[in-house]
């Protein structure tokens, strides 16, 4: 959400900050813009819509100057107009900022009093216009941003840049991460190391409350309280190669077809193939002496956790919580010193996420994350982490790192079994030869499937609502399916534990309701098949997605049915992901929809 660069350098930085805010188009944006000061004379430009139309601005009046901030917006208060895009001005202050600041309401009234003209909708300018007020008052810079900062509530990483100082760049953090670069005769901002990538790989992380002066020759942090701090400078390991989709149509296309890779990657980081056997847990997390298992995510990664559930409890016997992070927070769950807490995020910087790991922390829960960025926050402040290996994820609409973290998931679940003794060591060796084997399914079940895919994919288009069902771990992959496909193809979608159907959605299905029902050949088929006849008496139209026993067991008339290669039940989860996002990809592909940055929706969410 949103995206954040800041350089000062040697050169003309404008066209560098564009390339760096290129780099973070998967955060999801809808304007940007860009300010310099040249021979002490602060510039802007902003464009409404994707980046291309900034550099049009910027090849018509190009922008000179050796220091500058940029941004990329995604809409919280106000449109998303060029008007409203950042960098902010006021006074001779640029300010550029990610999150929201909570007290804009009354901070704006005040200084309205004071005479301050604002012409924004955004929560933003307020900070620009106290810092503004703050140095007509004879502050320093410095002290103007101290003070100013004690003023915000709310959650804000910014970037703040003060005409006639081409000098010096001020940062703070307050929630949303935000990284100092360390160049060579340079220094830089970023929202993350993904902007800072091909300028240095040395980087350094404010924590929550640090604010910074950054100039050429270096950056002196300063905790909430204004004391000077140091903050471990680290070696990032973010490439520095441009992404592109190679000969993919969109990123969201490669990186469903990277997931064997992946997967397998992943898998390899927590099982020993060659022994058959799960890797020695970090024992920060001592899964025999836990008594109860709490699980918080957003979104995707809610769903991916949801499933967990089902493994964790089967394989481990280990009661679990499943919360989303957004209500986690907020219901003051009672805990134990016996619990431990898990947390899933792709990007490690999801807020309500973080803010659900720190009421653990705060009540003394070991701590695990499962993240596919080890440098981030949610990364940091966990005492164990549990790394997904999806590499960088472009797609806003979340693939590879959702199947990778089932299979993060799937490890952990498989060792507390071991570990609590609830499963045997043949069970553990079957068990994780079934993981061993999951690229190989998930290479087949995209080989096999895209053709069959993609030409159902246009009847699909047809409808306005789908229904999803499923039953045991194929009711939260239901419930990701929709959400899949509403994401990129606009089309309203839920999903549903098949045994609901009766208890209302039931209602709502006739000739113009397809209804997708996710069911491998297992302990629970037959009640599904229960289901579908259900539906099938009412004239829905039915989509099955089942293996080729499935197929045959459900003897009755289908709109089409999608088989899936025959797995173990511990792998069908992430085997039968690959038919859903196929047919959310294709679906959205067929209606022209943006696919890899669906309108309204940001990569990162790093505000409440």
């Amino acid at each position: 959400m949103c995206g954040i660069i800041g350089i000062i350098g040697q050169d003309n930085v404008a066209p560098q900050m564009v390339d760096a805010l290129k780099r973070l188009e998967y955060r999801g944006y809808d304007s940007a813009g860009v300010a310099t000061i040249d021979h002490g004379r602060m510039d802007r430009r902003r464009a409404e819509g994707k980046l291309v139309n900034l550099e049009r601005k910027l090849a018509a009046e190009p922008l000179a100057g050796s220091i500058g901030i940029g941004h990329t917006r995604w809409a919280t208060h106000g449109a998303p107009t060029e008007n409203n895009a950042h960098p902010h001005f006021t006074g001779g202050v640029a300010v550029v900022h990610n999150g929201i600041i909570e007290n804009f309401g009354p901070l704006r009234a005040g200084l309205q009093k004071r005479g301050a003209t604002f012409n924004t909708q955004t929560d933003t300018e307020v900070v620009a216009h106290l810092i503004a007020s703050l140095l007509e008052e004879g502050l320093a810079p410095e002290a103007a941003m101290q003070a100013a900062l004690k003023q915000l509530s709310g959650a804000y990483a910014l970037a703040v840049m003060i005409e006639g100082r081409s000098d010096m760049l001020m940062a703070a953090r307050h929630g949303p991460p935000l990284a100092i670069g360390h160049g060579d005769g340079a220094m830089y901002l970023g929202s993350d190391a993904v902007a800072l990538a091909p300028f240095t790989d040395r980087i350094t992380y404010l924590e929550d409350g640090d604010w910074a002066i950054v100039t050429g020759s270096g950056v002196v942090i300063h905790d909430r309280d204004g004391a000077i701090v140091q903050r471990d400078e680290m070696r990032s390991s973010t490439t520095a190669t441009v992404v592109d989709r190679g000969n993919h149509r969109h990123f969201m296309e490669k990186e469903i077809y990277e997931q064997p890779e992946v997967i397998g990657r992943t898998l390899s980081h927590f099982v020993d193939f060659a022994e058959a056997r799960i890797r020695p847990l970090d024992a920060a997390i001592d899964f025999a002496e836990v008594n109860r298992l709490a699980l918080s995510a957003c979104g995707t990664a809610f769903y991916a956790g949801s499933i967990g559930k089902y493994w964790f409890e089967r394989y481990a016997r280990l009661p679990v919580e499943i919360d989303i992070a957004s209500e986690f927070r907020y219901r003051e769950m009672p805990l134990s010193k016996k619990d431990a807490a898990i947390f899933i995020s792709q990007s490690g910087e999801t807020a309500d996420t973080l803010a659900s790991l720190r009421y653990c922390k705060e009540n003394g829960l070991p701590i695990g994350a499962v993240v596919n960025v080890s440098e981030s926050t949610i990364a940091r402040e966990s005492d164990v982490i549990y790394p997904t290996l999806a590499g960088l994820e472009v797609g806003v609409a979340s693939t590879k790192a959702f199947t990778c973290q089932l299979s993060v998931l799937a490890a952990l679940a498989v060792g507390a079994g071991r570990a609590r003794g609830t499963i045997d060591a043949d069970e553990e060796a079957r068990l994780c030869q079934a993981l061993a084997e999951v690229p190989r399914h998930v290479t087949q079940a995209l080989h096999d499937l895209q053709p069959q895919i993609e030409r159902l994919s246009h009847e699909l288009s047809r409808y306005k609502h789908v229904l999803y069902l499923g039953r045991g771990t194929s009711f939260p992959l239901a419930m990701e399916g929709a959400l899949k496909l509403k994401e990129i193809s606009y089309i309203h979608a839920e999903g549903y534990a098949a045994g609901e159907l009766k208890h209302g959605p039931i209602a709502l299905i006739d000739e113009t309701m397809p209804v997708i029902v996710i069911a491998p050949y297992d302990s629970v088929f037959e009640k599904t098949v229960s289901n579908m006849q259900e539906v099938a008496a009412r004239g829905g139209r039915i989509i099955l997605i089942t293996d080729a026993e499935g197929a045959v067991a459900a003897g009755m008339e289908t709109l089409a049915t999608i088989v899936v290669p025959k797995v173990p039940e511990i792998a069908a989860p992430i085997v039968y992901t690959a038919p859903i996002q196929l047919l959310a990809y294709h679906t959205a592909v067929f209606m022209g929809t943006d696919v890899d940055q669906p309108r309204n929706l940001a990569k990162s969410v790093t505000v409440e």
